[in-house]
Formats: structure tokens, sequence, C-alpha cells
């Protein structure tokens, strides 16, 4: 074992995960710098414990410019109550909370992804720290994880519920039902196109049932789609017999994103015209958007096409583009 692997982690909770009750408190990360040389990075975090049963880790912020879960979870902190709980809910509204507090996908700290840092390191950046933290600390605790994404500044998607699919049937299928009870207007079966580090996989790997979000983007919530959260995330909990009550399931279209051929990148920068919209059927080989040049006028713009038939289910939010984006994906009806 290494010297990291035997390092404890810097953070300290201020609440006391086997208390029975409602505590809110912080994960405090030492953090030394200008403005404050014994300073601290105050995570919040809110656990409520009642009697037996299973453990829920629900997570928000881990992108910072993402809002569906922070708001269904700061409400869920304040309201949720003990008498209504069996088991535990550990709710951590914004993971990446210096990105969170600065409105970016990363921090602006040490210019970490979050969700591309695990395992983490006791050692390493504030962001590593925090990783780590999770992957010893709280997800060995959980039984379930729901991790909220949407699209933050560069992305929009169809707000969807989606799990993986994965080696252990057993733990897909465990996870497909909660994405079922979630009900958000679409559930799918999601591919990663950049795995490595992420919080997902670190869940998974410990037989964790994980669910995740895309909720909306363009850096903003709206009240539907804050309301899709915050409907699922009780939905989930009372699935999981967690908290009180049945889950009030509606009806989702699933989708399912099969292989690469989902996704399309720009190969040039330059002013994207949308030709499709969320939602929209499309055929292979179609043209979904156009990027035109903009150093020049009369230059022809280049053409993104689809590579399969499908349903716009995401696309690069801003006007500008830059080569190497991802500006639009396709996922298949199941």
């Amino acid at each position: 074992m290494s010297e990291t692997e035997l390092r404890a982690s810097p953070i300290t909770p201020t609440v006391d995960f086997s208390a029975h009750g409602i505590q809110h408190g912080f994960l405090r990360l030492p953090y030394s710098r200008d403005d404050s040389a014994w300073g601290s990075v105050m995570i919040p975090i809110t656990v409520v414990k009642n009697g037996e049963g299973p453990t829920a880790l629900l997570t928000g912020g881990n992108h910072g410019d993402e809002y569906e879960g922070p708001i269904a979870l700061f409400d869920l902190a304040r309201s949720l109550k003990a008498e209504d709980v069996s088991g535990r809910v550990i709710i951590v509204p914004a993971m990446n909370y210096p990105a969170f507090l600065a409105g970016t996908r990363t921090s602006p700290i040490d210019k970490g992804n979050l969700n591309r840092s695990f395992p983490g390191r006791p050692d390493g950046t504030v962001t590593q720290k925090i990783a780590d933290y999770f992957q010893r600390e709280l997800l060995p605790l959980a039984d379930i994880v729901l991790d909220f994404h949407s699209g933050g500044k560069t992305l929009d998607f169809l707000p969807f519920c989606a799990a993986h699919i994965l080696p252990d049937k057993a733990q897909e299928q465990r996870s497909f039902e909660l994405v079922q009870a979630f009900s958000a207007p679409y559930s799918m079966k999601m591919l990663e196109i950049d795995a490595v580090g992420m919080y997902d996989t670190a869940a998974e790997e410990m037989g964790k049932v994980f669910i995740t979000t895309e909720l909306g983007g363009g850096g903003t919530a709206t009240a539907r789609s804050a309301g899709i959260a915050k409907r699922g995330v009780i939905n989930v909990l009372r699935q999981a017999g967690i908290v009180k009550g049945k889950a009030e399931v509606a009806p989702t279209q699933w989708l399912d994103m099969p292989d690469g051929d989902c996704f399309a990148f720009a190969e040039e920068g330059g002013l994207i015209e949308p030709l499709v919209d969320m939602g929209d059927a499309v055929a292979r080989d179609q043209v979904v958007a156009r990027i035109y040049p903009t150093g020049r006028t009369g230059a022809q713009p280049s053409e993104i096409r689809a590579k399969m038939d499908g349903i716009l289910c995401a696309r690069h939010f801003p006007g500008l583009v830059k080569a190497g984006d991802c500006v639009a994906v396709l996922a298949v009806t199941v």
C-alpha cells in the first residue's frame, strides 16, 4: 500500500454520520491562500438518519454551472423530516463547492474537473482532495447514489434520468428501476465518451446502485427542469424505501445511446446554425447543423451530418463553437 493510500483525508466533517436525527453542517477542507492563511473550503452537507434502512447519497454541483441538482437538494435538505426516513440520507448539494460559487464547470482554485478526478488524492489539489473524500469516506456508506447533472453553460439536453449498461446485470437492473422511478420525461441508457476518473465509475465499481441526470442546460435552470429534479429525488427515495410514501411515477420515453455514432463534433470553429431542434427526429446523413466561418463573408459553411437515425437529445448551447466541440448528440427511442 502506497503512502498516499495510507494518508488520512484532510477533510473533517462537522456532522456525525452515525447519529440519528437531522444534522446540517460542513465538510471542512483546509485551504491556505493569500486572503486566509489558515482558511478552509466549507462544503455544505446534511445528514438525516432514522431507524434502520439503506443509505442514499445525493449530490449536485459536481460541475459548478449546473443548477437543477443544487436547487432540488438545498430544498430537500430544509424540508426532509427525520420521522419520514427509514435509513439515512446524505445530501451534498454542491460537491465541487468552489466551482459552484464561481458558476464554472471546473474549480477556480485548481481548474479541476471533479467528475474527471476520481479516485482523487488526499495530498493532491483541492479538487483531488474532495474526490478522495467521496471515494474513501462517503461512497462506502451508500447503497444508492444519485448525482445530478445538466448541460451547464455549453450544452443543452432533453430532460432525462440515466444509468449505464453494466457487467453486473443485477446491479444494472436495480439502477434502471430507480431511473424509472425518477420519472423524468425521458429515461436514458447512457454511453459516456470520456469515462476515465468519473464519480459514476467510482460508485459503480464499488457495486453501488448509481443513477444520474441531464436536465436541460445553458448555465441556468427553469421552473420545469427544477420541478423535474425535485419530484425525481423524492420518487427515488420512496422507491428505495428510505422515505415514506409511494413514488409518483409518470410516463417516460426510454432512449438508448448505443455507440459512438451518437456524437457529432465540430472540425472547424465558427458560428453554428442548428437545423433541428431538441427532440426532433433525425435521419442518417441528415444535416443537423451548419458552421459558418466568421473571418469573412461569402465563405461556405461546413455541414454536420447525422451518423445514425434517432432524435436530437443534446446540442452545443452557445452560438460560437471551436474545433473539437461536441455539437449534437443523438439517441434512439426504445
